[in-house]
């Protein structure tokens, strides 16, 4: 599964386990999240915070045309750090640009057409030079940074206090379990699931947030609208919250929008099957690899009229009100569903709510010429790098 990370992570980990050691650490980290304020206030709190320190960060670039991406991917990797390490940085700390980038760079390998050959023909590539090189430096700069803030826990740990973070979360909870031979909460598999988690809540909220703001630079007039709806619902001096979500049916519509058209992840994370299926008619081995092919889920004519048209109506009834829609599975679905959908929904609420309360967002370019097409499509959907300029309401 994933040739192109799977020489690294293993089979260890949260994402990349199955089975025992999947149920044992995907409980773990969700009970660690949720001790840590995930869904509940003190997590809005953080996200609110560090929506602030980003909205100082576009402030500080005084009008002038300037690339989101690098901002908006360490705002979000700023709230995992938080909550996985204990840890922000400041935006201008060289080491967490290369962290950072590290994370994006990773994303951008296994999405390109030599991480897509690399699937297919790994057994071939693996020991000649190429591309995969360069990932393997990325997930490798990911690794580093992640074996230092365990060992720092590891010696700074209080175990008669409650745990600051999802790494002391789970050192406590393998302490406990030290001479339980069926556990799986080990070094290796903790170090494996902080680096997903790091990879993870870096660039796939901060991607999603950037294209949201494409759209709109490329649709002036859902802006506007988004801007209005704001104004109206919260004024200006308010900073957005997650109870405001229900007031704000237009803004949560676009949000849904954004993310069916980008369908961040397009063919899903593949599944084994356990057993010997039989499905439509045909026989499917015990072990067979299954995409789920999320992007034509969210892009079903059946579903969604026109689905390749950006229109936040489709997620509004006859009267404005928000309606969910069957086919909105952006976080995939099952019990494998993305174990931070809560997180980066909160995320991207609030990131976006609070920018589009602040600022009017402009494009040096005209809206005719923005592309909305993935600059690279592969595991990822990546969009097109733009430049965006902002103005304080």
């Amino acid at each position: 599964m994933l040739a192109t990370l799977d020489g690294t992570f293993d089979g260890h980990g949260v994402f990349f386990s199955n089975g025992e050691r999947w149920r044992q650490l995907r409980r773990c980290t969700m009970q660690a999240l949720r001790d840590l304020g995930m869904g509940k206030r003190e997590g809005e709190e953080l996200i609110q915070a560090e929506a602030q320190c980003l909205v100082e960060a576009f402030q500080g670039m005084e009008g002038r045309p300037f690339d989101p991406s690098l901002l908006l991917a360490q705002a979000t990797s700023n709230i995992i750090c938080s909550l996985t390490f204990g840890l922000r940085f400041p935006y201008e700390d060289e080491d967490f640009q290369a962290l950072v980038r590290a994370a994006g760079g990773t994303v951008l390998g296994v999405s390109s057409r030599w991480g897509q050959t690399y699937e297919m023909f790994s057994r071939l590539l693996r020991r000649l030079p190429g591309p995969h090189t360069q990932l393997l430096g990325h997930l490798s700069a990911l690794a580093t940074f992640a074996i230092q803030q365990v060992q720092r826990h590891k010696e700074s740990l209080d175990s008669s206090a409650p745990p600051c973070d999802v790494v002391d979360a789970f050192l406590l909870k393998m302490a406990k379990e030290e001479h339980d031979p069926s556990t799986e909460l080990t070094d290796k598999n903790l170090l494996m699931t902080v680096i997903y988690l790091l990879f993870a809540g870096t660039v796939t909220v901060s991607t999603t947030v950037r294209y949201t703001l494409l759209l709109l630079l490329k649709y002036p007039r859902v802006q506007e609208r988004v801007r209005e709806e704001l104004i109206r619902e919260l004024g200006a001096g308010r900073a957005p919250g997650l109870q405001d979500r229900a007031r704000l049916p237009y803004t949560d519509a676009v949000l849904h929008e954004a993310q069916r058209l980008l369908a961040l992840v397009p063919m899903g994370v593949p599944r084994t099957l356990t057993r010997t299926t039989c499905f439509r008619g045909y026989t499917l081995p015990q072990g067979t690899e299954v995409f789920p092919l999320l992007g034509s889920v969210l892009r079903d004519p059946e579903v969604f009229e026109q689905p390749e048209e950006f229109n936040p109506d489709r997620f509004l009834d006859a009267d404005g009100r928000f309606q969910k829609q069957e086919a909105f599975l952006p976080f995939s679905l099952g019990k494998r569903v993305c174990l931070g959908e809560g997180l980066a929904r909160a995320e991207l609420f609030l990131l976006f709510t609070t920018l589009l309360q602040t600022f009017s967002l402009d494009s040096p370019c005209p809206p005719g010429a923005l592309s909305l097409q993935p600059a690279v499509s592969g595991l990822f959907n990546i969009p097109p790098a733009f430049q965006l300029q902002v103005r304080p309401h």
